[in-house]
C-alpha cells in the first residue's frame, strides 16, 4: 500500500466514525480515481469499518437521516479523538464550524479509490519515519496502530469488508471486532443486525434499533420509494434488484446481499455476522 503523509482537518467537514477529510503534503501522490478539492484534500473511506450515520443523505424526500445519535456520535468522537483533535463544535447540521487544533498530523495507507473519488483507506495519527509516496507492507503491528483497528476494537464500528482487502489484515480486524462484541462494547450492546427486529416505521431504524449501518441505507433507499409505506413486501426483490455481490465465509459461497437478509413480514435480519461477508466492489 502507498504511505502518504499530510494532515487531517475537520472545519467545514463532516466527519463521523469513518471518513475523515486529509489534506497530503504531495498530492500528486492521489491514486487517479481520488477527487480532490481545490486546496488537495480528499474524503477518505477508512478501509473495513462502518460506524452508524450520523448524517445519511437519503434519497427520494426522505431527507438527512441518522441513526441512534448517541452512538453514532460516541463514534465521530472517538476518532477525531484517537487523531489527535482536542476540542470540536459543530453547528445542527453536523458541520464542524471550530476545531482545537484545526489540523493534526497523521497518514494514510491507501491502494485504490472508490467509486465516489474517495480514497480507501488506513489512517494513522502523527507523522511516519517512512518516505512520503513509500510502498508499505501492512503487518499485524501496523494495522493496530490505525484508527481502523481502534474503532473497531472499542466497538464503535462494524467490520465491513471488501474484495481488495488482504486476508491477514482482515483477520486481525476480525479479532478485534469479535472480541468488542463478545464484550458487548459499543454498538455490540444493543445491535439487532444478527437477532432482528420488527420495523414498525421510519423511526425504528432511525430512533430505536442498532444495526448494520449497509442494511439501513439499503433500507432507507427503499422506504424512500415505497410511498411513505413501511411494508417490506418489496424489499428481497429491491436488494436483489441493486446487484450487491458478497462472498460468505468461510464457505466462499459468491451470492447476492438479498440471500443473506431475511424478511419475514416486517421482521428483517442478516444470517451471516457482519464479518463472514466480503463485499464486491462496483
Amino acid at each position: 500500500m502507498k504511505l502518504i503523509q499530510g494532515n487531517f482537518r475537520v472545519i467545514k467537514a463532516a466527519p463521523d466514525g469513518d471518513s475523515i477529510r486529509f489534506y497530503p503534503n504531495n498530492p500528486e501522490l492521489w491514486n487517479e480515481r481520488v477527487q480532490p478539492n481545490r486546496a488537495g484534500g480528499a474524503q477518505l473511506r477508512l478501509d473495513s469499518i462502518d460506524s452508524l450515520e450520523t448524517h445519511f443523505q437519503a434519497k427520494g424526500g426522505l431527507g438527512t437521516l441518522n441513526q441512534p445519535l448517541e452512538l453514532a456520535h460516541g463514534a465521530a468522537n472517538e476518532l477525531l479523538k484517537f487523531l489527535g483533535f482536542k476540542k470540536i463544535t459543530r453547528n445542527d447540521n453536523e458541520v464542524v464550524t471550530a476545531a482545537e487544533p484545526e489540523e493534526v498530523p497523521g497518514f494514510i495507507l491507501t491502494s485504490f479509490a472508490d467509486v465516489y473519488g474517495r480514497s480507501v483507506a488506513f489512517a494513522f495519527k502523527g507523522k511516519s519515519d517512512v518516505a512520503d509516496g513509500s510502498e508499505v507492507f501492512i503487518d499485524k503491528s501496523l494495522i493496530k496502530k490505525s484508527v481502523n483497528y481502534h474503532m473497531l476494537n472499542k466497538g464503535l464500528a462494524y467490520p465491513t469488508f471488501y474484495s481488495k482487502l488482504y486476508p491477514d489484515t482482515r483477520k486481525e480486524l476480525t479479532i478485534a471486532a469479535e472480541k468488542a462484541r463478545k464484550e458487548k462494547k459499543g454498538v455490540w450492546e444493543l445491535d439487532k443486525t444478527n437477532e432482528g427486529f420488527v420495523l414498525e416505521d421510519l423511526k425504528t431504524i432511525t430512533d430505536d434499533v442498532v444495526i448494520l449501518p449497509k442494511l439501513f441505507r439499503r433500507l432507507l433507499g427503499y422506504l424512500a420509494i415505497n410511498d411513505g409505506s413501511a411494508e417490506l413486501d418489496g424489499f428481497s426483490k429491491y436488494l436483489k434488484s441493486l446487484g450487491d455481490r458478497v462472498i460468505i465465509l468461510p464457505e466462499g459461497h459468491v451470492t447476492g446481499f438479498h440471500y443473506v437478509v431475511k424478511v419475514e413480514g416486517q421482521k428483517i435480519e442478516l444470517t451471516v455476522q457482519p464479518e463472514d461477508l466480503i463485499f464486491l466492489e462496483k
